[in-house]
């Protein structure tokens, strides 16, 4: 078990992490299959339907981090820098913005696109056809 000395020295705890990258694929998948349904009642075809995922899809990343990532970053009122005896500064500091939360900044920005692209050409196909039958 880490000390609190240890969690000062390295304050990312990779269980969190763990956590954190399963709940942003589960809403990875689930938008990617609504953005399917959506495109399909619109009866998007061939690149307008991939860039509306696309697109889509960074959107849903870029609005998950104003409203996580950035109010979460921000340093508490009252909060100070404390120097330990080795020099490092304390918990928290030194380590900003997404890595703090996730394994990468790529797997928050892009990750999406790729993981729920099966559900999104699934239920696009379906609406797609049910809509136009």
């Amino acid at each position: 078990m880490l000390s609190e000395r240890d969690y000062q020295i390295s304050p990312i705890v990779q269980e969190s992490v763990m956590h954190n990258s399963k709940a942003l694929q589960n809403l990875q998948s689930l938008s990617a299959s609504l953005f399917g349904i959506s495109a399909g009642i619109l009866g998007l075809e061939s690149y307008s339907g991939f860039l509306f995922y696309i697109f889509f899809s960074l959107l849903t990343s870029f609005l998950l981090y104003t409203t996580h990532i950035l109010s979460a970053s921000s340093t508490p009122k009252g909060y100070k820098e404390n120097k330990n005896v080795t020099g490092h500064k304390g918990l928290g500091s030194g380590v900003t913005g997404v890595k703090r939360y996730f394994r990468g900044g790529y797997e928050f920005w892009f990750g999406g696109v790729g993981n729920g692209f099966a559900g999104f050409v699934l239920t696009w196909t379906l609406f797609y056809g049910l809509v136009r039958a």
